[in-house]
């Protein structure tokens, strides 16, 4: 960690050249007394990259920035926030603390808490960065977090861990026995010091497949922020054998979509089908990652289109954690019919359980991107192919 990067000279510089194309920064060069270009590179890089993700940290000054992989893997302000404000207590470790969001947003709910991170570096540039942004209720720890819970011998309302998705053989990993550290290995010894455990991992890790290789889990978050989903958030209880609930969170500048169920009342809810009604629903992302698809039908009395297809019918319009449309009208999957009964050249076009992609059909039926018109093109409860032709609602 070079602290001379912080000094009024090298952070003018660093600060002018966020916009500024690297090739030519390197290529001319931007070194100083004190900074290597290629310091100052890593730098502007890792701070641009902070921009829309970690704005508490970008408005503050001195803050000191580590590669880009560690900004890449960190949780935005955003969703560490919606964490934060599942717990409370006293005490709090943090196993796999990297970049330190996840603990900055902990430690305004737990007195105290640790921050654990095996690369010596990262930990000396989070705990500078907790000193500028003025946090003095976090210990930063530069080893293992599994090796600090073990010495440190106490007891924690909550232990944290945000297990690594990369490993040296066989580069990105989604279950959590080839993470680093490997959960399920350490389960036993997390609950022996702590009642509570809550795990991060990567929205593609199938939640089943979670659900199998962990144990006493009580809750699981799906959250997405604009409609992508970021992250699986588990609630772990020790001792906890009920039923595991499953809350779904679909993060927007508008408000919270959100959308609650438990994991046993998907299976049996078997939902009604119907042919096109008045309006059309889209689930959010976090909906469809956790697979509320028949409970959401039965929940909000709505009818599928297709058991696979997952777009909703009703005849009168309910407040849906999604996108809601009214339809217009519906065509079959044929280019004489369709460009009988569609008249305009641009459309936006959306797929759910159809053979074609969207970039085919726009090439079939002539269709540019944009517009006031949706077009979802799916299968109908007979499986004939059709378009559903709507507008928001």
């Amino acid at each position: 960690m070079n602290k001379a990067l912080l000094n009024t000279e090298n952070q003018l510089i660093i600060n002018s050249n966020l916009y500024s194309n690297i090739s030519d920064l390197l290529l001319k060069g931007i070194a100083t007394s004190t900074a290597e270009t290629k310091e100052l590179i890593h730098q502007i890089e890792a701070k641009k990259r902070c921009e829309k993700k970690l704005k508490t940290w970008i408005s503050s000054e001195n803050i000191y920035y580590p590669n880009k992989l560690n900004i890449e893997q960190t949780s935005s302000e955003i969703t560490a926030q919606y964490k934060a404000n599942l717990i409370s207590g006293e005490s709090l470790i943090d196993l796999t603390g990297g970049f330190g969001v996840d603990c900055y947003y902990f430690s305004k709910r737990i007195d105290h808490v640790y921050h654990c991170e095996i690369d010596n570096s990262l930990s000396q540039i989070v705990k500078h960065n907790y000193q500028q942004l003025g946090i003095e209720n976090i210990t930063c720890l530069a080893e293992s977090g599994i090796t600090a819970l073990e010495q440190e011998k106490r007891h924690f309302d909550w232990v944290y861990i945000d297990p690594s998705r990369r490993d040296d053989t066989k580069g990105k990993v989604f279950l959590l026995k080839d993470c680093l550290p490997n959960v399920p290995e350490h389960l036993q010894l997390l609950f022996k010091y702590s009642k509570n455990v809550m795990i991060k991992t990567s929205p593609l890790l199938d939640i089943t497949s979670g659900i199998s290789e962990l144990c006493n889990v009580k809750t699981i978050h799906s959250i997405a922020v604009k409609n992508e989903v970021k992250e699986l958030l588990w609630i772990l209880e020790r001792d906890y054998n009920g039923t595991i609930a499953i809350k779904t969170v679909n993060i927007t500048k508008e408000n919270n979509q959100i959308f609650d169920f438990n994991l046993n009342e998907e299976y049996p809810a078997n939902a009604s089908l119907s042919e096109p009604l008045t309006y059309l629903y889209e689930p959010n992302a976090a909906i469809l990652k956790a697979g509320a698809f028949d409970i959401l039908a039965k929940k909000l009395n709505l009818k599928k289109l297709h058991k696979h297809s997952h777009l909703y019918t009703s005849t009168k319009q309910v407040n849906f954690p999604g996108r809601c449309f009214k339809i217009e009208t519906v065509l079959e999957y044929n280019k004489k019919k369709f460009k009988r009964g569609f008249k305009s050249t641009k459309a936006n076009v959306s797929t759910r359980n159809f053979p074609a992609t969207v970039q085919q059909i726009r090439e079939k039926l002539n269709l540019k991107d944009g517009g006031d018109d949706y077009l979802f093109f799916t299968t109908d409860l007979d499986n004939n192919k059709m378009a559903v032709i709507c507008k928001k609602a």
